[in-house]
């Protein structure tokens, strides 16, 4: 029947090669259009036709459930169970990455785990597009090298469980790998690397001293705009503060002149005219009761009168009448 194991295939994990898939999925599968159209009869080499016109990778999807295309050949894989260098030139293949994806997942689910590490980490370097069919119908992108890493870490993958093999952390400490050396390791240069660290230094010193500039400039605006209006508000010449400050001007200069001119008087002798206006000065500052008394003194000196002895001497009287800039007396 189309849905038996070739007699001649060995058993894998001491188990049917077929049931390597849940016994629902493999039920779905050969209940679907594809295989029993496509896949019916189809042997090792004409089973590369079929992988070529993949064009989308998953395990079942939409409500039903139904197999992808993708998961169809993969049973028949199982089924033939072709030989391993037939395999790996799936894996070898770089025209079509599809063909290379269903190589390297039957290798993950049937091969052995030093052989499954040796064949499928080269892979890593694969950066192509695949797209993907998710459990609702949609569909995704993915990458080579990130399908290649769920292979090897995830324990499930397109509705398959996938069988258990050891860390490669565990497989280096064993010695049954070499640690593995990335291709990108040869593009890095010490040189390069150290040139690449002067000048990220220096960028990070430039940028921080830009940061300290316009924070001292942000202190400064702050500053500013915290002060008094008086403060930061230009004086203006308004006309009213300069008049008022030309007369303070011309008031000192008044003064000075005063403080000249007296200090001129006092050192030369006082004659007739400066007494009389000292008198009229000393006149004008009295009260005028003290003036009606100053003008009956004055009348009394000027004609003899009050019985003083001082008054009565005619020299005495002359002198005190020049004092007060009058004439003498006739006599």
């Amino acid at each position: 029947m189309a849905n038996r194991t070739d007699p001649l295939a060995r058993s894998i994990h001491g188990t049917n090669p077929q049931n390597l898939l849940e016994k629902i999925l493999r039920m779905k599968i050969y209940n679907s259009v594809y295989w029993k159209e496509h896949c019916f009869g189809l042997t090792a080499e004409s089973l590369v036709d079929k992988a070529v016109d993949i064009n989308h990778l998953g395990g079942t999807f939409g409500g039903q459930r139904k197999p992808t295309n993708f998961m169809c050949l993969v049973l028949k894989l199982l089924q033939l169970q072709p030989d391993r260098e037939i395999i790996v030139e799936f894996i070898k293949n770089e025209d079509y990455k599809y063909v290379r994806v269903l190589g390297a997942f039957y290798l993950r689910l049937v091969g052995k785990p030093l052989e499954v590490y040796q064949y499928l980490e080269p892979l890593y370097n694969d950066y192509r597009k695949l797209r993907t069919r998710n459990a609702e119908g949609h569909f995704g992108l993915s990458h080579m090298d990130e399908l290649i890493d769920d292979m090897l870490k995830q324990e499930y993958l397109f509705d398959v469980a996938l069988p258990r093999i050891p860390s490669r952390l565990t497989m280096e400490r064993t010695q049954l790998l070499q640690p593995r050396i990335s291709v990108l390791e040869d593009a890095f240069d010490e040189g390069a690397l150290a040139e690449e660290a002067g000048n990220a230094a220096a960028q990070a010193a430039a940028l921080e001293a830009q940061m300290v500039a316009e924070s001292e400039a942000a202190r400064r605006d702050r500053a500013k705009a915290s002060s008094p209006p008086s403060a930061r508000r230009p004086r203006s010449r308004s006309p009213h503060r300069e008049r008022r400050r030309s007369h303070s001007r011309d008031r000192d200069r008044d003064r000075d002149r005063d403080r000249d001119r007296r200090g001129r008087d006092e050192g030369r002798p006082r004659d007739r005219s400066d007494r009389g206006r000292d008198e009229r000065k000393r006149h004008r500052s009295m009260s005028p009761g003290d003036r009606r008394d100053s003008r009956k003194d004055r009348r009394r000196e000027a004609t003899g009168g009050g019985g003083s002895d001082a008054l009565a001497d005619p020299a005495a009287n002359d002198a005190l009448r020049a004092e007060l800039g009058l004439k003498p007396l006739r006599r």
